[in-house]
């Protein structure tokens, strides 16, 4: 008797119950995900909230790309008078260019970049970003020399590598 079909039902067996796994971990991902979001909404609907949640509450709805309320949460955030902490203003003005550039409002991402930058000169995902922004703007001197600011901080940084190479060959194409 061969052993063929049986090591074939094992395998679709064991394939079924990864996929199963993954759809499960989603499942409680989003689950988890909607009772934050129905928490902060409640909560902020009731009180003024803190920076962070408004910053929690904002950046749940970038996952869901609903971006002018992103927008006005993070706006929210950026003007409690509690937040001084340079790190948490620069996530929050880089969340915020994130939610304009979706919108390909690229000044406005591009003045929120630089806000970041401004409270937290090093970091990396807003230089990107500002560069990104840069790109869009067809801006490309300036994209570049933000992608290689980028790699003097972060020389293995894979995203400015090959963002860098591309604009230099679009500006400079070998003959």
């Amino acid at each position: 008797m061969d052993g063929t079909p049986t090591l074939y039902l094992f395998a679709l067996i064991g394939l079924l119950g990864t996929a199963a796994w993954f759809v499960f971990r989603q499942v409680l991902k989003t689950r988890r995900t909607e009772v934050d979001f129905s928490r902060l909404q409640q909560q902020l609907s009731q009180s003024r909230g803190s920076a962070e949640d408004r910053y929690r509450l904002g950046s749940i709805f970038l996952e869901k790309k609903l971006y002018a309320p992103a927008i006005a949460q993070f706006q929210l955030a950026l003007k409690d008078k509690e937040l001084t902490d340079p790190a948490g203003l620069a996530l929050i003005h880089n969340a915020l260019g994130y939610a304009y550039a979706a919108q390909e409002q690229y000044d406005l991402a591009i003045r929120q970049y630089k806000e970041a930058l401004e409270q937290q000169p090093d970091y990396v995902t807003a230089l990107n970003n500002l560069g990104f922004a840069y790109e869009k703007k067809q801006l490309l001197s300036q994209a570049i020399a933000t992608y290689e600011s980028v790699l003097s901080l972060e020389p293995g940084n894979r995203t400015a590598q090959r963002r860098s190479q591309s604009l230099q060959q679009r500006v400079s194409p070998s003959t």
